[in-house]
């Protein structure tokens, strides 16, 4: 990135305060700005180094107001984390760069790839399959029969997608995760064996989604297991067959959900949450890390803590019974002894 603040400022329709014709090169954290850097404050609690910063310019809000001079140049706009990031999709994103197909990629004829789309070396795609303009395949990705890639992907090196799946477009895939995988469905039979139930669904990503690495998400037994527009799954996430989650919601690690169970919009689910098969859970509901979720949910924007779950203000009231229960017992203890000695007198 080489661009003048000038330049900048109109790119983000910002209000430049300060001097315009210099140029930044880069980025850097505001507290370890240097010359050539582009820096941004949206925290109140980092403005102290907004006013000791080397870096050439800092973006910040429309509303802020400096409390002391400052020897940097202010490029101000509605949202500055927004303006940031927005910058860092455009300017530090090496992915965007590739473009073409590397020796030894297999790529089927019946395949359909759009403009400046990147095949790496040893990745696969199969008869039918659909990749839209300007997405990433990287080294040893899989792409099945009739697979669906839409616009702006990313599938990171390793990734496989199974047969018929859908992925939307600007979606990003981190390394290693498996798309489309058999759900967990066996039909248990008299003599205490299993047999297996063929999973013929697929599953359906929609746009704006990301996902991080060793993630599975399994294939519906019918229908589709549906990822909604804009969730957004951390590492190392179990989503079963026939699940669906809800538009932006949002998944920490470790985390999964059984079967057939519905999230709604706006979720919040910790790390390690374990969610059961087969419930509804309503919009805005948050689930704090380790929980176990074991039943319907239907009222929204509730947060919630604990195996099996409860409201958090009750989870917390139970834990601090919980750490009480040592002198309980003693007390307890006690008071057989001193009941004991009154029936013997």
């Amino acid at each position: 990135m080489q661009i003048s603040l000038n330049e900048l400022a109109k790119l983000l329709n910002g209000e430049l305060i300060g001097d315009g014709a210099q140029t930044v090169h880069t980025v850097a954290k505001i507290e370890e700005g240097f010359a050539g850097a582009l820096s941004f404050l949206a925290n109140s609690k980092y403005e102290e180094h907004l006013y000791t910063t080397k870096s050439t310019a800092v973006l910040v809000n429309k509303t802020f107001q400096p409390a002391a001079p400052y020897n940097t140049t202010l490029i101000k706009v509605d949202d500055s984390y927004a303006a940031f990031t927005y910058l860092l999709e455009k300017f530090s994103n090496p992915s965007a760069q590739f473009i073409g197909f590397e020796p030894m990629s297999f790529i089927d004829t019946t395949a359909k790839l759009g403009n400046e789309v990147y095949v790496g070396a040893f990745a696969y795609v199969s008869k039918g399959a659909v990749v839209g303009d300007n997405s990433k395949i990287f080294p040893q990705v899989f792409l099945g029969t009739n697979v669906k890639i839409g616009s702006n992907c990313i599938i990171y090196p390793g990734v496989k997608i199974y047969h018929d799946c859908v992925i939307g477009d600007n979606c990003i895939i981190h390394a290693s995760s498996v798309i489309g995988s058999d759900g967990f469905g066996f039909a248990p039979l008299p003599d205490g064996s299993y047999k297996k139930i063929p999973q013929t669904g697929n599953v359906i990503v929609e746009d704006d989604v990301e996902i991080g690495s060793n993630c599975s998400i399994d294939r519906a037994t019918m229908g589709s297991t549906i990822i909604r527009k804009g969730v957004k799954l951390d590492n190392l996430i179990q989503i079963a067959h026939n699940v669906e989650v809800g538009e932006h919601t949002v998944m920490a690690g470790q985390s999964g959900i059984a079967g057939s169970t519905k999230l709604g919009k706006f979720v919040v689910v910790g790390g390690q949450v374990a969610i059961s098969g087969h419930l509804q859970i309503a919009n805005k509901n948050q689930f704090g890390g380790q929980s176990g979720v074991n039943t319907n949910i239907n009222e929204e924007g509730k947060k919630w803590f604990g195996t099996p779950v409860l409201e958090l203000r009750d989870a917390l009231r139970a834990g601090a019974v919980t750490r009480r229960l040592p002198e309980l017992l003693s007390r307890i203890e006690a008071l057989e002894k001193e009941l004991s000695a009154f029936k013997k007198d």
